[in-house]
């Protein structure tokens, strides 16, 4: 993370893409902080400074997920959500908790790899323009110094068709490629198969694998620039230190990784329940403990410590405390925020303030199909009032309501869009209450549709 990412800062750009929870940003921006600051810190010490684990206390559709999901992609970080209520005790079926860290480092591993690809991109393609010069102009094979001539006119003719290439003259030109596909790819689906789960695997045990089944080229028609694009992915794949990308990938989830356990309420069990499924609920968060205490997982790309990798944890703790968790569970997660359930000025706000709003989406779908929907102030002031009201009377779904209802209210526009006449359309409050009053008054309709 970068020095230029003070609280203050995160805080900042959490705003741009979440209303309100200032509280739950806070604390996220001096967590992201304090995982910067021990980076900095020499000496032996800097092993003894854990993060400081956060959980998140609220009802869906608050934001809990969204702030979860930003702070990775600000700070740049491998990311995973996993909803706890989908793992089970060893020794029940369902997902074992390891493979939490498994899809860690597997999408640590893509992120290093893309990171290192895109510096040997310069090289790539250059080495991809080469291949298909070989292609259009094939070289000859010099036999004597009588074959001079014909080198230079070749060369010659070479730089004739560079030129033509780099000018996109030969794009659609249509050649025949020799294509040497990967041979893990190959091979993941067979050792899927025969020998999962695939990351316990040795590479050694791979490497042989790989050799018992070699890879196939394949010949292929394409065109020039199809042929430039298939060349430059695989010298890139050449050019980069696959042991390398291992060694960096495991370092970055190990100490940059963050795990977002959603709906960790869902395997808490109330305080005295000792039978039935409350058992296996608390089997789960006993599975759970080792690695977020601090453990060591097996990988396909090598070992990770989970001693530093960020856990946050949420739940709506509508039927259960956050002290009827397991205790060694609860000092794991020394930070609480709790989220506030979203009013009628929230939802104005989500509907026009963050980068992403949904009334910006909206618009930006509709423009490809020429048609301008423009909405009144007082038309989203209808739509945040009937989203509250909805909440009140049914389920409440926080933010996720504003999907249902906008959906709901742009269907027939957009249905009809590319064959509307009329390409500039205004959403008043009028129109808002002639599309949903009918399906907000009707209450059984409302639960059904809304």
């Amino acid at each position: 993370m970068e020095n230029k990412l003070t609280p203050k800062k995160i805080v900042e750009l959490l705003d741009k893409y979440i209303v309100g929870q200032s509280e739950a940003k806070k604390a996220i921006a001096i967590a992201l902080r304090t995982r910067y600051r021990r980076h900095k810190v020499q000496g032996d010490i800097k092993e003894e400074i854990m993060p400081k684990n956060i959980l998140m206390i609220g009802p869906t559709g608050v934001g809990k997920t969204e702030i979860a999901r930003r702070i990775a992609k600000i700070t740049n970080a491998p990311f995973v959500k996993v909803e706890a209520s989908k793992f089970t005790e060893v020794g029940y079926v369902g997902r074992d908790v390891e493979s939490i860290i498994r899809d860690l480092a597997r999408i640590s591993y893509e992120m290093v790899k893309q990171e290192e690809l895109r510096k040997v991109e310069d090289k790539a393609k250059k080495e991809a323009e080469e291949r298909v010069l070989d292609v259009l102009v094939p070289p000859i094979k010099k036999r004597s110094i009588y074959d001079t001539e014909d080198e230079e006119r070749i060369k010659k003719t070479r730089e004739k068709f560079r030129e033509k290439m780099k000018n996109g003259e030969l794009d659609e030109k249509t050649i025949e490629i020799t294509i040497n596909p990967q041979r893990n790819e190959q091979l993941v689906p067979f050792i899927e198969v025969a020998a999962a789960p695939i990351d316990e695997l040795d590479s050694n045990l791979r490497d042989m694998l790989d050799n018992i089944m070699p890879s196939k080229k394949k010949t292929r028609k394409v065109t020039v620039n199809e042929a430039l694009r298939i060349f430059q992915e695989e010298e890139a794949q050449k050019l980069i230190d696959k042991d390398k990308v291992k060694e960096k990938s495991i370092e970055k989830a190990s100490n940059d990784g963050i795990v977002f356990l959603d709906e960790i309420d869902k395997i808490v069990t109330k305080s005295g329940s000792s039978q039935g499924p409350d058992v296996s609920r608390e089997g789960v968060q006993r599975d759970l403990l080792p690695i977020v205490e601090g453990s060591t997982v097996n990988t396909r790309y090598g070992s990770i410590k989970t001693d530093h990798i960020l856990f946050i944890a949420a739940g709506a703790f509508h039927q259960v405390k956050p002290s009827d968790m397991i205790p060694e569970l609860q000092g794991r997660f020394p930070i609480r925020v709790e989220l506030k359930p979203l009013t009628k000025e929230d939802f104005i706000r989500i509907l026009k303030e963050p980068k992403n709003a949904l009334i910006k989406q909206y618009k930006a779908l509709l423009e490809t199909e020429s048609v301008i929907i423009e909405f009144t102030d007082n038309a989203i002031e209808k739509i945040a009032e009937i989203a509250e009201k909805i909440n009140k009377e049914t389920e409440n779904i926080g933010a996720r309501r504003l999907h249902t209802l906008l959906e709901k209210l742009l269907e027939d526009i957009s249905f009809e869009s590319p064959d509307i006449e009329n390409k500039n359309i205004k959403i008043d409050a009028s129109y808002v209450k002639e599309k949903l009053s009918n399906i907000v008054e009707n209450r059984d309709l409302s639960r059904y549709i809304l």
